[in-house]
């Protein structure tokens, strides 16, 4: 079983910069300096052991996946025939190759595991679930929930 990483110590100051960048992950050093109280090189070197020790994990585009056509979210919920450790990782190694599930949490729950998959409409969807998600390892059962509205993302 995986080890759950460390937990970081951040101050004051490192706070900042974590939400300064959550909100705006394009920012320059120089407005980040600027907007947590700190002169650039500080910030600068804060900022690089944020990355390094893995509290930041990256910077990417988020997309809005309605003006792709992708407004479809269901909810899977997975229980699986199989819950030794080898069953779980193959589940989890292919269900990370799955495209439209978004999110795949392992649960304490009547059900092993609840995806989050986004598609297109409840035709791709059920393509989406005949096809990739019941053809999982160890798959038994599958049970959906179709999200109506999204009201916090």
């Amino acid at each position: 079983m995986k080890k759950a990483p460390a937990a970081v110590e951040l101050d004051e100051f490192d706070r900042k910069i974590v939400a300064a960048l959550v909100a705006d992950g394009r920012m320059t050093v120089t407005d980040l300096a600027k907007q947590v109280g700190l002169s650039k090189t500080p910030a600068q070197v804060r900022l690089k052991r944020l990355i390094d020790t893995g509290v930041i994990r990256g910077f990417r585009a988020i997309i809005d996946p309605v003006r792709l056509g992708l407004d479809h979210i269901a909810f899977t919920e997975v229980k699986l025939a199989d819950t030794r450790e080898k069953a779980l990782q193959e589940f989890n190694a292919a269900v990370r190759r799955i495209p439209e599930v978004e999110e795949c949490h392992m649960l304490a729950s009547n059900f092993d595991y609840l995806l989050k998959v986004r598609t297109a409409d409840i035709r791709r969807y059920r393509i989406v679930l005949g096809e990739k998600i019941s053809s999982l390892p160890h798959v038994a059962s599958t049970s959906t929930f179709v999200a109506m509205e999204t009201i916090k993302d």
